[in-house]
């Protein structure tokens, strides 16, 4: 079991690295922080996976903890800066709707992996979910404060997660276990309908 101090660690140290965006004062503007934080949180699609990636992250335990959601948040930044940048990645929008497929997969079944292996899959999916960010910036927004906008929304879904993870662990590893697995059906299951387009 994952002491609460562990958790607490690695939840500031998630929600304090995106930002390190602001490194440079007076660049970008409230407006672009504005819209880049609210585009994760506007859509059922990027609030899913990631919340899925921090459940991900705390069903793993130990060092996934942090590098499973830090992963996504620093690849998903280079993705945005390949939206922002106009450069194509395809299929964007399928690869969002299966992130939430296969991550809420994930969780339902419980599925243990390397940290390694988890990142990598993590990464790939920030991707998709990063350039969709970018691509769909206001052109009047401050880039750097909109990637730190969307960064810090995305940290705080994924500390979403983790919480989750840890109410659930509370219940009791079998009845908790049980509701992790439904909670990842429902995920998937959403995933499957955003492919259809029913969502």
């Amino acid at each position: 079991m994952i002491s609460k101090t562990k958790l607490g660690i690695a939840t500031l140290a998630l929600l304090a690295m995106p930002t390190l965006a602001f490194a440079h004062p007076g660049v970008g503007d409230a407006s672009g922080f504005t819209h880049g934080f609210a585009h994760p949180i506007s859509g059922i699609d990027h609030i899913l996976a990631m919340v899925m990636v921090g459940t991900f992250a705390y069903q793993l335990g130990g060092r996934s903890l942090w590098l499973v959601p830090s992963t996504f948040v620093l690849v998903m930044a280079l993705g945005g800066a390949l939206g922002a940048m106009g450069v194509s990645v395809p299929f964007v929008e399928t690869g969002i709707a299966l992130s939430v497929v296969v991550l809420g997969a994930i969780v339902a079944l419980g599925v243990k992996a390397p940290a390694a292996a988890a990142m990598g899959l993590v990464g790939l999916f920030a991707i998709f979910h990063g350039h969709a960010h970018g691509a769909e910036m206001p052109e009047n927004a401050g880039g750097i404060a909109y990637a730190a906008g969307f960064m810090i929304a995305t940290a705080a879904l994924h500390a979403a997660g983790l919480g989750i993870g840890a109410a659930v662990g509370r219940i009791g590893v079998r009845d908790g276990g049980l509701v992790t697995r439904i909670a990842g059906g429902v995920a998937a299951t959403a995933g499957v309908g955003l492919m259809a387009g029913a969502l």
